[in-house]
């Protein structure tokens, strides 16, 4: 057996992280600020990932040092007593979605061994996720057809009983066109490309089998955590807009490359946890009842090899005081009082 060299109760203290960003944000699902939504999470995440005993420095985050304050790309995060690791954020996937009171917002953290998760600033990657069943039968340089009828075969089931989620977005429209004309199903979704990605490897608890089309690089990335740990796929391309090609080019990359899942997830000890925040397909959100809040989240980790659903309630008390975000006048912290003595 491979000697672990990250300890496994780091599962747990990433999910601590993302049960405070989704107790504290939840107070402000609805009301229609998406920016102060994610602040309050990013406040709530950065707390708690202060105290994880790690070496960490944040890969994917909240953007660079001069435009975020805190989980930026390359801030150092844990005490620095522990495994050196690589760490992706995302503390709202889903920010339009939560601020306006919509389903399958989830707050996400992704880790794994120092130097093994892929980096860059382009925005966008052309993707293909699928679950163990069908790993070894998609490439992302063959057609929509090919590897749909790929994975049919390998599944065993005729194509118009496979399921396949989307990004809705005019990028996308010739992919759910050409999908349609197959015959298969087409699962448009607004928002969430980090949940759905993970829904379509997770072929035990998804009536999704696949997720393509160009979606984010980072939730790519962060998706390719749990893609690994769950012994599923992916294949990803870079998709670059105007004037990008500079951007590659000055970090070293080809556009062209096909990034397999062992480039953007190199190494076999990885994790990734996830809190829901408003109700989804993959986790059902935060409640809160009585001064207590109720969540539901998910860790797949290689580091125990397992999948754990995770329902929790806590003491709002102990959130009180873990950010400062506020919308139209009230902050998020005032609204958890509120709720502590109601």
């Amino acid at each position: 057996m491979t000697r672990r060299r990250i300890d496994a109760r780091v599962e747990l203290e990433f999910l601590r992280a993302t049960e405070a960003a989704a107790i504290v944000s939840g107070k402000l699902v609805g009301r229609g600020d998406k920016n102060m939504v994610d602040q309050a999470a990013v406040d709530a995440m950065r707390g708690v990932l202060g105290e994880v005993d790690i070496d960490g420095v944040v890969v994917i985050g909240e953007g660079e040092k001069d435009e975020a304050p805190m989980l930026y790309i390359g801030e150092h995060v844990g005490t620095g007593d522990g495994p050196k690791m690589d760490v992706a954020v995302d503390p709202i996937d889903g920010t339009t979605l939560a601020s306006k009171g919509g389903h399958g917002a989830i707050s996400v953290v992704a880790a794994a061994e120092r130097g093994s998760l892929f980096h860059t600033h382009i925005a966008y990657m052309d993707k293909i996720i699928v679950g163990r069943q069908a790993k070894g039968a998609i490439s992302i340089d063959a057609t929509v057809e090919e590897n749909l009828h790929s994975v049919a075969k390998v599944t065993g089931r005729p194509v118009h009983e496979i399921t396949v989620a989307v990004l809705e977005r005019p990028r996308n429209d010739e992919l759910v066109r050409r999908l349609r004309m197959l015959g298969c199903r087409v699962r448009l979704f607004g928002d969430g490309d980090i949940a759905n990605g993970i829904i379509a490897a997770l072929e035990e608890r998804s009536r999704i089998d696949m997720l393509m089309g160009i979606g984010g690089a980072t939730e790519g990335v962060v998706a390719a955590c749990a893609v690994k740990c769950l012994g599923g796929d992916m294949q990803g391309r870079l998709w670059l807009r105007p004037g990008e090609d500079e951007i590659a080019k000055s970090e070293g990359i080809d556009p062209d490359r096909v990034l397999s899942l062992d480039d953007l997830c190199k190494s076999d000890l990885a994790m990734l946890a996830a809190t829901g925040v408003t109700d989804g397909e993959l986790l059902q959100g935060v409640s809160y009842v009585r001064g207590s809040a109720y969540t539901q989240s998910i860790i797949i980790s290689s580091l125990t090899n397992t999948m754990r659903m995770v329902d929790g309630k806590h003491d709002l008390a102990a959130f009180v005081n873990l950010s400062h975000a506020n919308v139209n006048g009230i902050a998020a912290t005032t609204l958890l009082k509120e709720q502590v003595t109601s």
